[in-house]
């Protein structure tokens, strides 16, 4: 088998090369190929690209701005694999990595599969709080927090694979953007395909964000939601609202106080005291445990609104989510 990494890029290059580095002292045995997308950007990686041309087989296309998902697109229709691997760039790949997906394709071969993200202790604080308010079981951590089936599972596309058979006959990612992957994801189960979670297949995803750009994240992912439940009503889940309800909650036991009420605000006491301290354990930093706080908090609000604004504007207004949400889609 010959696996394909497809790697779309934007004014990364320093993140291509820890990237490259880390793929360089693969364990893997067999032949791979590496496929760079530069989607439009003005600071490119061909120079890094070539640093590794003696390590790697590396191909390195550049095109015009159109987006992660048709960049992504873009680098399967030039792979030469029978499986395509796909990465963000602020990734960093375990030297295990590969062997781990060979075997598990071995042990239970499925047409689509993703991998769970993890922090190096090289990380900042901030990265290493966002890291866990993404990944934990006590937040909107989603797929990387286990609250979706292992068999039934929806990949994230820093860390996914995907056959030619189910990219061809899927045609790949659609132009919204975030929410591609469930996206994409849904279409395969509509077509006959399996997902699953590769439990063993970690990358160390770097996430670049910012506490600003964190917040505006998050509040994308909240809007694609309902679009993509407008799109599939048959996944749709209650879990999805529970963001909204946990702001609007929050707020409500503020008002509740002014009543001499606090039972609602020593629920949330608590809930943030267990992420303090469970964070402060897993990271061994209190330090991080205080920012982890911060990082849940913009989670759940950031995520929370975001889906609240567009399950009024699209599922009970029916505004069209390209009118609506302009922003989140590429136009290809």
């Amino acid at each position: 088998m010959l696996f394909s990494l497809i790697i779309p890029v934007y004014n990364r290059p320093d993140e291509v090369d820890e990237l490259l580095e880390s793929l360089s002292k693969t364990t893997y045995d067999q032949i791979f190929e590496i496929v760079l997308i530069e989607d439009g950007s003005t600071l490119r990686c061909q120079d890094v690209a070539s640093k590794y041309g003696d390590e790697l087989d590396i191909s390195y296309y550049y095109k015009e701005n159109s987006g992660p998902g048709d960049s992504r697109n873009y680098g399967m229709n030039k792979a030469r694999g029978d499986y395509y691997i796909i990465f963000d760039s602020d990734c960093i790949i375990p030297s295990a990595y590969l062997s781990e997906v060979d075997k598990a394709l071995k042990e239970n071969y499925v047409d689509c599969f993703g991998g769970p993200d993890k922090a190096l202790d090289s990380f900042s604080d901030i990265q290493k709080a966002i890291n866990f308010a993404m990944t934990s079981f006590l937040t909107t951590g989603g797929i990387r927090g286990g609250s979706e089936k292992i068999g039934k599972f929806q990949p994230r596309s820093f860390n996914m694979g995907l056959s030619r058979k189910a990219f061809e006959a899927s045609k790949g990612f659609g132009n919204i953007h975030p929410g591609e992957d469930p996206d994409l994801s849904i279409r395969l189960w509509n077509l006959g395909f399996e997902t699953q979670l590769f439990q063993d297949a970690f990358v160390y995803h770097k996430r670049r964000i910012d506490w600003e750009k964190f917040s505006v994240q998050v509040s994308k992912f909240g809007k694609a939601r309902p679009i993509l439940n407008s799109w599939y009503p048959q996944y749709n889940k209650l879990t999805f609202f529970f963001p909204t309800f946990f702001i609007i909650g929050f707020f409500v036991s503020l008002v509740l106080l002014v009543f001499n009420q606090d039972f609602l605000l020593k629920f949330y006491f608590g809930y943030f005291l267990a992420l303090f301290l469970l964070s402060s354990i897993q990271n061994k930093s209190i330090k991080i445990g205080y920012l982890s706080i911060i990082a849940v908090w913009k989670q759940f609000y950031g995520y929370g609104t975001g889906f609240l604004e567009s399950y009024i504007k699209v599922i009970l207004l029916k505004q069209k989510p390209q009118e609506a949400f302009p922003g989140l889609f590429f136009k290809n």
